[in-house]
Parts: C-alpha cells; sequence; structure tokens
C-alpha cells in the first residue's frame, strides 16, 4: 500500500487538510471574505448616502435656479416699467420746456409788436404834427397861427403819452 503513488497523494492530502483546519485557515478565509464583504457593504452605504446627498443637492440647484429665473423675471418686468415711467415722465417734462418756451416766445412777440405799435404811433404822430405844422403856417399867419399851433402840439403830446 505504501508502494502506490496514489496512497500518498491521499496521505499527503489528509495532512494538508488537517494541517488546515489546525491552523483554522477556513475561519480566516471566511473573516477576510466578512470582513471585505463588510467594507463592501460600507462603501455601498456611503455611495447610497452620498448619491441621495447629490440628489438633494441637485434638486436644490433646480429650486435656486427656478427663484433665480423667477427673480430675473420679475426685476426685468420691473425695470421696463420704470423705463416706461421715466419715458413717460421725460415726454412730460419735455413738453413743458416746450411750453413754457413757446409762452415766452409768444410773449416777447406780443411784447415786440406793442413796441412796434408805439414806435408807429410815435412816427405816425411826429408826421402829423409835422404836417400840420406845415399846413397851419401856410394857411394860418400871425398871432392866431401862433396860439393854434401850441395848442394842437399840446393836445397831441397828451393824448399820446
Amino acid at each position: 500500500m505504501f508502494k502506490d503513488p496514489e496512497t500518498w497523494v491521499a496521505i499527503s492530502f489528509l495532512l494538508f487538510a488537517g494541517l488546515i483546519i489546525y491552523f483554522r485557515v477556513p475561519g480566516l478565509i471566511v473573516k477576510a471574505l466578512d470582513g471585505r464583504a463588510s467594507a463592501i457593504k460600507r462603501e455601498l452605504d456611503e455611495a447610497q448616502k452620498l448619491r441621495a446627498e447629490a440628489e438633494a443637492l441637485l434638486a436644490d440647484y433646480k429650486r435656486r435656479t427656478a427663484n433665480a429665473k423667477a427673480e430675473a423675471a420679475a426685476i426685468l418686468a420691473q425695470a421696463e416699467q420704470e423705463a416706461a415711467a421715466y419715458a413717460k415722465e421725460a415726454r412730460a417734462a419735455f413738453d413743458e420746456i416746450v411750453a413754457r418756451r413757446l409762452n415766452a416766445a409768444e410773449q416777447k412777440i406780443k411784447l415786440e409788436e406793442e413796441k412796434a405799435r408805439k414806435q408807429i404811433r410815435a412816427q405816425a404822430a411826429e408826421l402829423a404834427i409835422a404836417a400840420a405844422e406845415q399846413l397851419i403856417e401856410q394857411r394860418v399867419t400871425g398871432k392866431t397861427a401862433e396860439s393854434m399851433v401850441t395848442a394842437s402840439l399840446d393836445r397831441i403830446k397828451k393824448r399820446l403819452h
């Protein structure tokens, strides 16, 4: 029996199996595998936790983006309203300035017209006086002429002023 190689293989296998059992190798292997399994489980749990946090952050950013878009739209609407109000105010101010300048120009024109009328009246009066003096000098003579001319000139001057 000891000459048969199969017997030696069987004996060496039994010795090897005995040594493995004696040194508790299967328990060590199980322990190592359990440790590795628990490490993998922790990593998976942490990965799930990180994924949940990432999803929460993504939802938060989406919410913030929506809020920012709404706020931007509100700011834009307010800016448009302010621009319209400013344009209306500027138009009103422009119309007021134009009206004041037009009024001032009309007043100036009226003053110039009145001034021109007075100048024309004064010139007409002077011409009338000169014409009257010439006519009276040609037709009336003596003291009567002088008193008449003087009285007429005084009346004309009073009426003009």
